[in-house]
């Protein structure tokens, strides 16, 4: 917005202290003024009115004029357009919150919530024209723990809702489901100003919690007290004479259990600044309460869309119930492999599915597979967090980091995670998901990369947005016995056992992740060239499939590398020992007239045609 001075005098007279304004200077919604006074000469008092004046566009975010839910020019589609705006970037809020995808993090402890409940903190309320919003005392009210990195000090309350009790109107959903309202306790990371905050990642801390519409029991007098100052939006901040506490209104939430992302302010200049925390538990208040707000504002709808969540992870606290998988590698389990088709949204009925067996003599020699380019393999601090899915080990990497190029993929892709797929605690057991001339190996190791001019969202509905590489994993001293020589050939076995130091780092991990959706942050330096050891990356097959796990999305091109990757056997062994998961991996899937191709040079006999870069999914656990 284009800086707008104007220069006059303004004479105000408050608490008894006459202001004489001049120099009006107006910037991304800041009003800054040059002010003398008469009656007082209070320093406090000139600091409160700049605060209050700093707070108004930290709620409003633009001006009033700019933006809007519906009715006017720059509605939520459109806010995208406003000059100096963020609402078009990526880590957006509000968003669906799907609990089956969500990770627990040990780190998300309890909550230190100061004076929140004090009786006299909330001082004023007023209609904006976009929300109602309660303005704290100043520095009285503050936010830490909870797996914050700061201290927050707590500046305002607001509230979003739709128009009546059958169109609800929180902000955030979960698993799909809007409840009628939601609150939002908004603090600035202490020391900073509303500019410095908006501009800092982690500047702002905002408590979410959603409000559940009851038509049984009392009218909680807390509310009843505080929806009385209701107002239409032509009229003026109130000052609150009731003495209403924050935690009066919270009321019973059980506070331990919360939602935990990174995202923006969810009104206009949607700055992404945001740490977001989304209490699992509702506010449960009668719902002639809730109907008073669209009522008596005049305001309904005050909620903006849902928005992609473009890879980023949703966290929540140790507390937090989580639902169970509604999948399963378990045959006894309703949705077995063999019912994966069956399951909303699921492509696992189709043609291209993964995995497969690779018969070597179907192989066709193509001269388009060339060497690979792999960016930050040997990058040591690659690995972000490892995790328990429920289903595989996945190791999460630090984002645009970690790429991989050639190899005849025709794109270059970002490397997002690896995972690994096992048997069973039996030290005979086969765990691969591919297999080679039905050989199935102890355990399999994907590295998943998404192409790089794609979001992820994109990335799983284009046949070639998602590119894996498979090595198999066996002991150094497994049986390199063979029926043929063009088997041995074609499946060589490497004499050079991995970097066993970094398979023991790793594998300690697993005892802190034993429970389902355990996640926990890496600081070991390994990296994935660590982790390869000497392993050939020349001799592959490569074929177009899909991912391994619902929803089977055909989206993969498939890169299988012939040589194992040698690992101990006992370490191998700590995966189903630990984890308490057993033969975690699919079944192998028709083939259905596909083509294998292979790199040159190999003993693999065959036609060799024109390589056809489809695609399809692989296994990505989201």
């Amino acid at each position: 917005m284009t800086d707008l001075t104007h220069t006059g005098t303004l004479h105000l007279t408050t608490d008894g202290l006459t202001w004489t304004v001049f120099n009006v200077t107006h910037h991304t919604n800041i009003f800054f003024f040059t002010l003398e006074t008469s009656g007082l000469d209070d320093k406090m008092s000139l600091s409160s009115v700049l605060l209050c004046l700093s707070l108004g566009a930290l709620a409003n975010s633009a001006a009033g004029s700019d933006w809007c839910y519906s009715g006017c020019e720059h509605t939520p589609a459109h806010w995208k357009d406003i000059p100096d705006a963020f609402c078009g970037n990526k880590r957006q809020s509000p968003i669906d919150i799907v609990t089956s995808h969500v990770l627990t993090d040990h780190t998300l402890v309890n909550f230190t919530l100061t004076n929140f409940s004090s009786p006299h903190v909330i001082k004023t309320i007023e209609n904006n024209g976009h929300t109602v919003k309660c303005n704290l005392v100043e520095n009285e009210v503050e936010v830490s723990g909870g797996g914050l990195k700061e201290t927050y000090s707590t500046l305002q309350l607001h509230f979003h809702w739709g128009d009546t009790e059958h169109h609800p109107g929180s902000e955030h959903l979960i698993d799909g489901h809007r409840y009628p309202m939601e609150m939002h306790i908004v603090s600035l990371k202490k020391g900073l100003t509303v500019e410095e905050a908006k501009a800092d990642p982690e500047g702002i801390a905002v408590l979410g919690f959603f409000i559940n519409a009851t038509d049984d029991g009392d009218m909680s007098e807390p509310w009843s007290n505080l929806t009385s100052y209701l107002m239409n939006k032509t009229e003026p901040a109130v000052n609150i004479t009731h003495n209403i506490s924050i935690s009066d209104l919270i009321e019973n939430v059980d506070l331990t259990k919360f939602y935990r992302y990174m995202g923006s302010l969810t009104t206009p200049s949607c700055n992404e600044a945001v740490v977001w925390t989304v209490f699992q538990e509702p506010i449960n208040i009668h719902k002639n309460l809730i109907q008073l707000f669209p009522k008596v504002t005049g305001l309904t709808n005050v909620f903006r869309p849902t928005n992609k969540l473009n890879g980023r992870q949703v966290i929540v606290s140790p507390a937090t119930p989580l639902p169970p998988s509604p999948w399963c590698y378990d045959d006894h389990h309703e949705y077995s492999p063999s019912n994966w088709h069956l399951l909303p949204q699921s492509h696992c009925g189709k043609k291209s599915q993964s995995p497969i067996n690779i018969e070597t003599k179907e192989a066709m020699t193509n001269k388009h597979l060339n060497n690979f380019t792999f960016t930050k393999f040997d990058d040591k601090h690659a690995i972000k967090y490892i995790t328990n899915t429920g289903h595989s080990v996945k190791c999460v990497l630090e984002e645009d980091m970690v790429e991989v190029s050639g190899g005849g993929l025709g794109y270059v892709y970002s490397t997002l995670q690896f995972h690994f797929h096992w048997g069973s605690e039996s030290h005979d057991s086969g765990g691969s998901e591919h297999t080679v001339d039905t050989k199935r190996y102890p355990m399999e190791m994907h590295i998943v990369n998404k192409r790089k001019d794609l979001t992820l969202e994109e990335a799983i509905k284009t046949p070639n947005g998602l590119a894996v590489l498979g090595f198999f994993i066996e002991a150094p001293h497994a049986d390199k016995s063979s029926s043929s020589s063009d088997h041995h050939e074609t499946n060589p076995t490497s004499t050079t056992t991995s970097n066993m130091e970094a398979w023991k780092n790793l594998t300690n991990y697993l005892s802190k992740i034993q429970n389902t959706k355990t996640k926990v942050d890496f600081t070991e330096m390994i990296s994935i060239d660590d982790l390869l050891g000497e392993v050939d990356r020349t001799a592959y097959f490569r074929y177009n499939g899909s991912l391994t796990t619902p929803s089977c999305n055909e989206a993969v091109v498939w890169t299988v590398f012939k040589e194992s990757v040698k690992v101990d056997q006992n370490l191998m062994m700590m995966f189903p020992n630990q984890t308490k998961n057993h033969n975690v991996y699919r079944p192998k899937q028709s083939l259905n007239d596909r083509k294998i191709y292979t790199t040159a040079g190999s003993s693999v006999h065959g036609p060799i045609i024109r390589f056809l870069l489809l695609a399809c999914l692989c296994h990505f656990n989201l």
